[in-house]
């Protein structure tokens, strides 16, 4: 048997790009979280051939909201919680009108580095051949860098793919749409972002017996210096 170290995405992403939290991030999490929960199932009960209703939806995001807020442990006032379920709305219905919408989750895949470190990664959506996105509820251009390299190993993760990010700006109005393609890492990129993804793997992942992960894999060498 084979054993290996794994991480996920977030965890490299994290670690890579460390910032303190504050009150502040507990609520942006919170709200991330009720928007990609709702716009996940939003997109997956449609792509079944379901229709879900605006309102079940927007009521489900808001269930997620106060949950979130629950376990930070953060209050919000009633005017900010009607602000937020607003911008939340917003981005809804941006969703709905976009090109995102209807697509499925991909599978988790392994990114497998010289066979004793693995990166777990799943962009948002996918097409289920030749595209990903990657959501964010916010304005991500130009690229910050921990975004950046999340988006470098979800290429990784799917080679053959073209990837783009796709943000739904919760902080204006109307919600205002970019989808962009995400450029092709150089090799220089490639190499540096296996060998970082690697050594956090090493150092912080929790063992794996390879032959019973159930998980498509990407194999990568060890990258060069």
């Amino acid at each position: 048997m084979t054993t290996i170290r794994a991480v996920a995405t977030h965890d490299v992403v994290q670690q890579l790009h460390p910032r303190p939290v504050t009150a502040e991030d507990e609520v942006g999490k919170a709200v991330g979280k009720a928007i990609d929960s709702a716009l996940s199932r939003y997109s997956h009960e449609f792509s079944r051939q379901f229709r879900p209703t605006h309102s079940s939806i927007h009521r489900y995001a808001a269930e997620v909201l106060d949950d979130e807020l629950d376990a930070g442990a953060v209050e919000l006032g009633s005017a900010d919680r009607e602000a937020i379920l607003g911008q939340i709305d917003g981005v809804l219905r941006a969703f709905r009108k976009s090109e995102v919408f209807g697509l499925a989750r991909p599978r988790s895949r392994l990114i497998l580095i010289g066979e004793d470190a693995g990166i777990y990664a799943q962009p948002d959506y996918w097409d289920g051949r030749a595209r990903f996105f990657e959501m964010k509820s916010y304005h991500a251009v130009p690229t910050p860098p921990d975004v950046a390299l999340q988006l470098r190993i979800f290429q990784l993760a799917f080679p053959t793919c073209v990837g783009y990010l796709a943000c739904f700006d919760r902080h204006t109005v109307p919600t205002q749409v970019s989808i962009d393609r995400v450029p092709v890492p150089s090799e220089p990129e490639v190499r540096a972002t296996l060998a970082a993804a690697r050594a956090v793997a090493l150092e912080r992942g929790v063992e794996k017996v390879l032959e019973f992960v159930d998980a498509p894999m990407i194999r990568y060498p060890i990258p060069e210096r």
